[in-house]
C-alpha cells in the first residue's frame, strides 16, 4: 500500500479482535429475531454484493446494484457535485440505481445539534425512508455521513426498546407503510471502497504523483463504530479503511499527519452556536498541520460537513489571517470521478469549491480550461432556451 507516514498520532487504539468484547456480538441475530416475532420487517441486502470486514471482525454486506440513493440535503445545498460523482460512478460501473424523489431529510441535525425533537419521531423519519425504499425493491445507499450514523443509533433503539417500536409501528400504520430495518446500512462510502478495484479498471487519469490527506468522518466511524470497514491491509486494521483503500487503489500517495483523528470542527453545535471556533479549528487542528506535516497536493473525506467545512474555513478563516493554508478538499467520489473521466464542472462540479482546485486539476492532467468553455457553453444553451436542461447525455458526451 502506497502509504507515506509522516507522524504517527499519540492517541491512536489498538484492538484485538479475538478477545471477547460485547461490541463484538452480531447485532443481526437480534434483527433476525425481531423479525421472526412479527416486530418488524428486514430488507435483505440484494445480490451481487461485496462482504467486507468490520471493526471488530464481523463481515458485512455491501450491495452494487438496484441501490436507492438516500441523498444528502448538504451535499445537494452546498457541494452537488458530490452527489452526481456517486451515481456517475455508479453509472460508469453499469449498475442499476434509483434516485428517489420522495425521500426525506434524515432531521439529525436537528437530533444532535438542537436536541429539540423525541425519539419516536426521529426514528419514524428513518424508517418512513428505509419503508420508501423497501416499497421500491431498491437497496438504501446512504450518501450522508451524518445520516448514517444517526441511523445506526435509530437501529440499535429500535432493537433495545420495545416501546420505542410500538410508537413507531403506530406512526407507520397511519402511513400505511410497515417498520422496516435494512440488514445493512451502508454509506456511500462503503460502497465506493468495495468497488474500488473496478473503479482502478476505469482508471485514465495517472494519479501517482498526488499526494494525499484523508480526513475520516467522525459521524461515519465514531457513532456506532463496530458497523464502520476495516482492512488489516489498510493501516493494520487499526484505523477506518474507507477513504484510504480508494485513494491507494487509484494510486495516489496518502501522507499521515498528527491530527488523524481530529474532528473536521464542524461538530453540528459547533457550527451552529460557536462558528468561529469551527473555523479555527478546522484551520489550525487540520489544513495547517496536514501542510506543516505532509504537505499534500488535496484533502479527501466522506461527509458532507467535513468536506464542506475543511474547504470553505481555508477561505473564510485561513485567507483572511494569513493561515498556512491553500490545500484543495473533495470527497472520495468526486477524487474517484476525476480519476474515470468525469468532468470536472458537469459532473464534480468544483466551481462550488472556494479553495483553489485548478492547479491539482493540471498535475492530475486535466483540461480545466476546456472542461471550464464547454461548461459555459452549457449555460449559454440553458439561458438561450437551446436546450431546457442537461441530460446525463448531454454530461457524459
Amino acid at each position: 500500500m502506497n502509504v507515506r507516514v509522516a507522524v504517527q498520532p499519540e492517541t491512536e487504539r489498538r484492538f484485538d479482535r479475538n478477545a471477547e468484547d460485547p461490541r463484538s456480538e452480531d447485532f443481526h441475530d437480534h434483527l433476525f429475531a425481531l423479525e421472526e416475532e412479527g416486530e418488524l420487517v428486514v430488507q435483505r441486502v440484494p445480490e451481487p454484493f461485496i462482504e467486507v470486514m468490520t471493526k471488530y471482525g464481523r463481515t458485512k454486506k455491501i450491495p452494487l446494484d438496484q441501490t436507492w440513493h438516500h441523498k444528502s440535503c448538504g451535499q445537494c445545498g452546498h457541494i452537488p457535485g458530490y452527489s452526481t460523482s456517486i451515481i456517475w460512478i455508479v453509472r460508469k460501473l453499469g449498475y442499476d440505481y434509483l434516485d428517489p424523489t420522495d425521500q426525506t431529510s434524515c432531521t439529525a441535525w436537528n437530533y444532535y445539534a438542537s436536541a429539540t425533537s423525541n425519539a419516536p419521531a426521529q426514528a419514524a423519519v428513518a424508517h418512513r425512508n428505509f419503508a420508501a425504499a423497501y416499497e421500491t425493491g431498491y437497496y438504501p445507499l446512504i450518501h450522508c455521513g451524518t445520516s448514517y450514523g444517526h441511523y445506526k443509533e435509530t437501529r440499535e433503539e429500535i432493537m433495545h426498546h420495545a416501546e420505542l417500536r410500538k410508537q413507531v409501528r403506530e406512526v407507520m400504520g397511519k402511513l400505511g407503510k410497515p417498520l422496516v430495518i435494512p440488514e445493512e446500512i451502508v454509506h456511500y462510502s462503503e460502497y465506493i471502497h468495495a468497488a474500488r478495484n473496478m473503479i482502478a479498471e476505469r482508471q485514465v487519469f495517472d494519479f501517482s504523483d498526488i499526494g494525499v490527506c484523508i480526513h475520516p468522518a467522525c459521524h461515519y466511524y465514531k457513532l456506532v463504530e463496530e458497523d464502520a470497514i476495516y482492512d488489516e491491509d489498510i493501516y493494520g486494521g487499526q484505523r477506518t479503511a474507507t477513504v484510504t483503500g480508494v485513494v491507494t487503489a487509484l494510486g495516489a500517495e496518502v501522507r499521515d499527519y498528527s491530527t488523524f483523528f481530529d474532528c473536521c470542527g464542524f461538530g453540528f453545535r459547533h457550527i451552529l452556536v460557536s462558528r468561529d471556533f469551527t473555523r479555527s479549528f478546522a484551520t489550525l487542528r487540520k489544513i495547517e498541520v496536514m501542510k506543516e506535516e505532509a504537505d499534500p497536493d488535496v484533502v479527501i473525506s466522506h461527509d458532507t460537513g467535513c468536506v464542506t467545512t475543511l474547504d470553505k474555513s481555508q477561505y473564510a478563516t485561513g485567507v483572511a489571517h494569513g493561515a498556512n493554508v491553500g490545500v484543495p478538499v473533495m470527497s472520495d467520489s468526486q477524487f474517484s470521478a476525476l480519476a474515470m473521466g468525469a468532468h470536472p464542472y458537469r459532473i464534480c462540479q468544483l466551481h462550488w469549491h472556494s479553495t483553489e482546485y485548478r492547479p491539482l486539476l493540471e498535475k492530475m492532467g486535466i483540461d480545466h480550461e476546456k472542461a471550464w468553455a464547454e461548461f459555459q457553453q452549457d449555460l449559454e444553451d440553458l439561458k438561450s432556451g437551446k436546450k431546457d436542461y442537461l441530460t446525463w447525455e448531454d454530461i457524459e458526451n
